[in-house]
C-alpha cells in the first residue's frame, strides 16, 4: 500500500509541476509586452528568490554557509536558471508560447544523453536509442530548417538550447547538491539568489531601459516570478532529491499539452499540422527513452539518510 501511495504522490508532484511549469511560457509572453528579455529574466529571479527566502526563513531553515556548496550553487544557477531563463525570454520574442513549450519537451532527451555521458544512466538500449533519435527528429520537424529563416529560426534554436541547459543543470544539481543533508528549500532559495546575482550582471544589455507596465503585464510578472519560478523551482528540487535528475526532467513530457492549450485559449495562437506532428513525434520519442527505467518512486530502504533528509525538506 505504501508503495502505491508513494508512486501516486510522486506522479501528483510531477503533474502539479507540469501545470505550473507549463504556464511559464504564457507568463513570459505577456511579460514581454512591457519588459525587455533581460528585465523579464531578472524580475522572475528576484521574485522567485524572495518567495523562497520567505518560505525558507518562515520554516526555520537557513541558507547554506560553506563555500563549496555556494560554488556548486553558482554553477547550477547559471545552468538551470540564469541561462535558460534568458534564452526563453529571447526566444519567445519571435516564437509562440505554445511552440516554446513543445521545444522545451526535449529536456528529457538531453537529460538522457547527459546522464549516459556522466555515468548516471545505464547504456542506451535499442528502444531508448530509437526514442532519442526519434525525439530529435521531431525537433527537426518542428524547427523545419528547410522553411524557417531569420529571427524565428533563431528563436526556436534558443528554446532548444534552454532545454539542453535545463538538463545539464538538473544533472549537476543531482550530482553535487541534493542528497547532501541540506534541506531542498534552503538549496532552491540559495540557488535563485545566486541566479539573481548572475542575471543582474546582464543589466547593461537592455535591462536599464525605461518601462511602462500595465496591470496585465504586472500580473504576468508576479505569476512568472512567484509561481512559475519560485514555487515551481522548489518542486523541481524536491523531485530531483526524491527521484533523480532524469525523472525530474520527465515533467517535460507533459509541458507541451499545457503550453499549447494556454497559448491557444488565452493568446489565440495558431497551431499548424506540422507542429502538431512534430510534437507527437517528440513525445513518442521521450516515451521510448523512459522504457526500462525505475518508476517515479524509490523503495525507502534504498535511500540514504541524507537523501531522506532532503526529501522531507
Amino acid at each position: 500500500m505504501n508503495g502505491v501511495v508513494g508512486r501516486t504522490w510522486a506522479w501528483a508532484r510531477v503533474g502539479v509541476l507540469a501545470l505550473l511549469w507549463g504556464s511559464t511560457f504564457l507568463w513570459i509572453e505577456l511579460a514581454l509586452e512591457a519588459l525587455t528579455p533581460v528585465q523579464v529574466t531578472l524580475s522572475r529571479c528576484v521574485l522567485g528568490a524572495a518567495t523562497l527566502l520567505v518560505a525558507c526563513l518562515g520554516s526555520g531553515r537557513r541558507l547554506p554557509r560553506d563555500r563549496a556548496t555556494w560554488g556548486h550553487l553558482v554553477v547550477a544557477a547559471f545552468l538551470c536558471n540564469a541561462l535558460p531563463f534568458a534564452l526563453f525570454s529571447v526566444g519567445q520574442q519571435t516564437i509562440d508560447s505554445g511552440m516554446a513549450g513543445v521545444l522545451n519537451a526535449t529536456t528529457p532527451l538531453w537529460s538522457l544523453l547527459i546522464g549516459v555521458v556522466i555515468g548516471a544512466e545505464r547504456g542506451l538500449r535499442p528502444a531508448r536509442l530509437g526514442g532519442l533519435l526519434l525525439g530529435f527528429a521531431g525537433v527537426v520537424l518542428i524547427f523545419a530548417p528547410w522553411q524557417t529563416t531569420g529571427p524565428v529560426g533563431w528563436g526556436a534554436l534558443a528554446i532548444v538550447a534552454a532545454a539542453a541547459s535545463y538538463a545539464a543543470g538538473f544533472a549537476y544539481m543531482g550530482r553535487n547538491l541534493v542528497g547532501k543533508g541540506i534541506p531542498t528549500i534552503s538549496l532552491s532559495a540559495a540557488q535563485l539568489v545566486a541566479a539573481t546575482g548572475l542575471t543582474a550582471l546582464t543589466l547593461p544589455a537592455g535591462g536599464l531601459t525605461s518601462i511602462g507596465i500595465d496591470p496585465k503585464a504586472a500580473i504576468a510578472v508576479v505569476m512568472l516570478g512567484v509561481v512559475a519560478t519560485g514555487i515551481t523551482f522548489h518542486l523541481t528540487y524536491r523531485i530531483i532529491a526524491a527521484e533523480g535528475a532524469t525523472n525530474a526532467a520527465t515533467v517535460g513530457y507533459l509541458l507541451p499539452v499545457v503550453s499549447v492549450a494556454l497559448g491557444a485559449v488565452v493568446l489565440d495562437e495558431g497551431f499548424s499540422l506540422r507542429i502538431a506532428a512534430g510534437m507527437a513525434v517528440v513525445l513518442v520519442g521521450v516515451d521510448l527513452t523512459r522504457r526500462h527505467q525505475r518508476p517515479l518512486s524509490s523503495p525507502a530502504s534504498t535511500e540514504t539518510p541524507a537523501a531522506l533528509t532532503a526529501r522531507r525538506a
